[in-house]
């Protein structure tokens, strides 16, 4: 018995070590950020060092990307053990494990005031048609309307983009004179999930997902009349730049977007010659030289082009805020003054107000029999109607109430039809309180508030014989409050770097239609055999483009602007206040939202293209930040690629001096002794700005106050005045902030403005800029 027993035991220990060396031997992708100036003089070319740099340490890994515009360096698919043998190469700065990022899921151009006869000649004259918008996300559907090239003119000169085949993508057939290219990038992907199953997506720059569609047509899309989602929202849809060309790069994919492919796609389209950068993605907080967006938008920017992010879909808690970097547009989200009603009328003859966007055959005028789903399963959590969870025989004919969570709202929708029910009455719990977000509905539905939802709770458990049905109400335009801040939006403060407030802005997210895809219905899911050219949808996914577009906008509008005077122009005319009074609201506490929830305000386009005065950044500042953050110099190498750079030791940097459109000011806290006695300090921060006049001579007058939870702020402006005599003159200032010490989370926020005044009289206009102070109490 001795022998099998030890056959046994060499068998199973010989199965362990054949296990340990596999798990130790998988393979993941990477991306390599190389020191440019570290290249050997035998290599002709730094590719073929890179090349060299990889064979040292495996001779089977294969380079995915060569980064050569945003970064310099490349990405390859590694084993951990052969990661940490690369980091210790000589030139090599950092190894960093490739990072998923994820999607941050039109009335608007008459809401933002673009319809305006001073406007609309600048998103119509030939400047604008120069401007190229790359957006980086699922592809494109290139057949839809809204790619139409019709009255424009040839390619600008300059464009090195192309067109990319593939999969069901014929290029001669799918770009035009508005969609001047098309690529994808999937190499990261794979080699991190494995080969793309090309019967569920096509290997191309086709989008079967719809998200991209919709961005991109929302940035730029041409004019389409008739425009409408199942009969909702009809009018002439277009994009926020309708004249601009767009160029398409594909980076995500079904299982998510890898940080490899979205530089190689920024690498692309910068030197492609866009002017702006659209990424409605991300990948939560990290530090700057880690954060391959970050790393690629730097090198954007340096070269003059714009990127604007999405902030995130992670409120309303705080400091979830993706896309941080203060040479990136951070973007949230905010309503618009349209909804579309679905009502809720109850046996008792009471009516409660939701949303739905569901068009088929309605349910009858009468109440019909209404019943909970959590009286209506043997499931602990059949209230969410999760998919297997509702018993028909409670279900059959009636309309079913069920609770939001875990799964997505129109799946709960398939899980009632499937059971026989007629209709749901889709109900908010405290996660999302009494923010409604409409959807595509396979059955008559609709979403109501927290609140509401808890009534007809009631209702439902309680009446011995509950009834109930649902009322559409169309599309209503003309809706206030608007905007309100969406309780999906991500918040500040910054996690990172809490000196500078993110995000920087908001703009309209909610309920958004653009283009979609001809791969899946409105819905997205399997069970929607629905075709539709427009879709609404919501998120950060949708503010993002809007800001995109309005960049390209004033770009044409004004084509020397470097990417911080146009992001300047955005923030510091940008609104708080609704025009009757009263801050913008947020949707998620039903009080005025604060400056970590909508940055600088909501974007006002006809505003930004005359700020008065802007703050302008250049890569040198970014730079004098990045040392007051005590980066090492392998740090902002891994970040910089044109230039060598360390800070030096004898000069004084600070946060406090970027040349940023807003503040933050970090104070102390009061500090409590062993006594338990609590010892209060006065703190002063000083910031320094800088502003140029992009305007007609004048003399800008500041005045700013500020309160906090235990008091006011004193602020001083110094020079309180600035006398401008000719456009493009550039003053500086500086703000004193003055507080005691308080205790630890304290918070509050100011505001302080510039108007215009000559001849000692104040010009009634509009406040010409407008900074925003986020008092922060830290430890």
């Amino acid at each position: 018995m001795a022998q099998p027993i030890l056959s046994s035991l060499l068998l199973l220990l010989l199965l362990l070590l054949i296990s340990s060396s596999s798990v130790s031997a998988t393979r993941s992708s990477y991306i390599i950020h190389m020191a440019k100036d570290q290249k050997p003089a035998r290599f002709a070319e730094h590719s073929k060092w890179y090349d060299e740099s990889l064979r040292s340490i495996s001779d089977s890994a294969e380079i995915l990307y060569t980064y050569q515009t945003v970064a310099n360096g490349f990405s390859a698919s590694l084993t951990a053990a052969e990661a940490r043998v690369l980091a210790r190469r000589p030139g090599v700065l950092s190894v960093l494990p490739d990072t998923a990022y994820h999607l941050h899921t039109t009335r608007t151009p008459e809401f933002l005031g673009l319809d305006r006869s001073d406007v609309g000649h600048i998103l119509e004259s030939s400047s604008a048609t120069d401007i190229i918008v790359g957006v980086l996300d699922t592809g494109v559907w290139p057949e839809r309307n809204s790619f139409d090239d019709a009255g424009l003119g040839p390619i600008p000169d300059g464009w090195k983009g192309e067109c990319v085949g593939g999969k069901d993508f014929d290029p001669a057939k799918a770009c035009n004179r508005k969609l001047i290219g098309a690529r994808f990038y999937s190499k990261g992907y794979e080699s991190s999930t494995g080969p793309i199953d090309e019967s569920k997506e096509s290997k191309s720059p086709r989008d079967d997902d719809g998200h991209g569609t919709h961005t991109s047509t929302t940035a730029a899309g041409s004019a389409v009349h008739e425009a409408s989602l199942l009969g909702y929202a009809q009018g002439t849809a277009r994009g926020m730049s309708p004249r601009a060309r767009l160029a398409v790069y594909k980076v995500c994919w079904a299982g998510g977007c890898f940080s490899s492919d979205i530089l190689a796609a920024m690498d692309a389209a910068v030197d492609d010659g866009c002017n702006v950068l659209s990424l409605s993605l991300g990948g939560g907080a990290a530090d700057y030289y880690r954060d391959s967006v970050a790393i690629g938008a730097f090198n954007a920017m340096e070269k003059g082009v714009l990127v604007s992010c999405s902030a995130g879909n992670a409120g309303p808690a705080a400091a979830t805020l993706s896309n941080i970097a203060p040479w990136i547009t951070t973007v949230g989200a905010g309503t618009i003054d349209r909804d579309f009603p679905a009502y809720v009328v109850l046996g008792n003859g009471k009516n409660f107000t939701g949303v739905s966007l569901y068009s088929g055959k309605p349910l009858p005028s009468s109440p019909i029999s209404f019943v909970f789903a959590g009286n209506a399963t043997n499931s602990s959590n059949g209230n969410l109607c999760m998919p297997g969870t509702l018993l028909p025989e409670k279900v059959a004919g009636k309309v079913v109430l069920c609770e939001r969570g875990i799964n997505a709202r129109v799946q709960k929708g398939i899980v009632v039809k499937d059971a026989g029910g007629a209709g749901m009455v889709l109900a908010n719990t405290a996660a999302n309180g009494e923010e409604l977000v409409a959807d595509a509905h396979l059955l008559p539905a609709t979403l109501i508030g927290e609140k509401a939802g808890n009534v007809i709770k009631a209702y439902a458990i309680s009446d011995p014989n509950p009834t109930a049905t649902i009322i559409s109400g169309g599309t209503k335009v003309d809706v206030q409050p608007s905007p309100v801040v969406a309780a999906f939006s991500s918040r500040g403060p910054n996690s990172v770097t809490p000196d500078i407030l993110k995000p920087d802005l908001v703009a309209p997210g909610v309920n958004i239609l653009a283009g979609w895809t001809g791969a899946v219905g409105p819905t997205g899911l399997p069970a929607d055999s629905r075709r539709v050219e427009f879709n609404i949808v919501s998120g950060t996914s949708m503010s993002c483009p809007h800001v995109s577009g309005l960049a390209a906008f004033l770009k044409a509008a004004h084509p020397d602007w470097s990417p911080a005077a146009i992001k300047s122009a955005l923030m510091t005319t940008a609104y708080v206040e609704y025009p009757s009074g009263g801050g913008i609201l947020d949707v998620a506490t039903g009080k005025p939202a604060t400056p970590f929830d909508f940055g600088a305000g909501h974007v006002d386009p006809p505003r930004a293209i005359d700020p008065g005065l802007v703050y302008d950044l250049a890569a040198d500042d970014y730079l004098d930040f990045l040392c007051a953050l005590n980066y090492t110099s392998i740090q902002i190498a891994a970040i910089v690629k044109s230039r060598n750079f360390s800070c030096d030791s004898n000069k004084s940097y600070a946060v406090s001096k970027l040349n940023y459109p807003s503040f933050a000011v970090v104070f102390e806290t009061a500090i409590t002794g062993t006594t338990g006695q609590t010892t209060e300090r006065t703190t002063t921060v000083i910031h320094e700005r800088s502003v140029t006049n992009v305007g007609s001579p004048g003399i800008y007058k500041a005045v700013a106050t500020a309160k906090v939870d235990g008091g006011e702020v004193n602020i001083t402006v110094d020079p309180s005045e600035l006398n401008f005599a000719e456009t493009g003159e550039t003053k500086s200032y500086t703000v004193r902030f003055t507080a005691p010490s308080q205790p630890s989370g304290s918070s509050g926020l100011g505001r302080s403005s510039i108007s215009t005044v000559q001849d000692n009289y104040t010009l009634v206009k509009p406040t010409k800029m407008s900074l925003h102070a986020e008092i922060l109490w830290g430890e």
